[in-house]
């Protein structure tokens, strides 16, 4: 499973674990994901979707439908 956002497009970032050394190794950013079910009343069905906590803010703001609308217009989803 990729651990990346349906909606949004987020995935992981790659960084540095920084010791007081200021020694580096490399470490990753993963994305704050969660799997959610949605109602669409347009279509009349129940869709999951995993999406980050970004995400999940915009579509308590504008809705589903919204925000899905959205996504298509960026080639995120069909």
């Amino acid at each position: 499973m990729s651990k990346v956002c349906e909606l949004t497009g987020k995935r992981a970032m790659f960084g540095n674990n920084v010791s007081f050394s200021i020694n580096k190794t490399r470490r990753r950013f993963d994305v704050n994901l969660s799997k959610k079910r949605f109602y669409i009343p347009e279509e009349d069905r129940w869709i999951t979707l995993k999406v980050s906590a970004r995400a999940l803010k915009a579509i308590n703001k504008k809705g589903i439908s919204a925000v899905l609308k959205e996504a298509r217009q960026q080639g995120l989803i069909k």
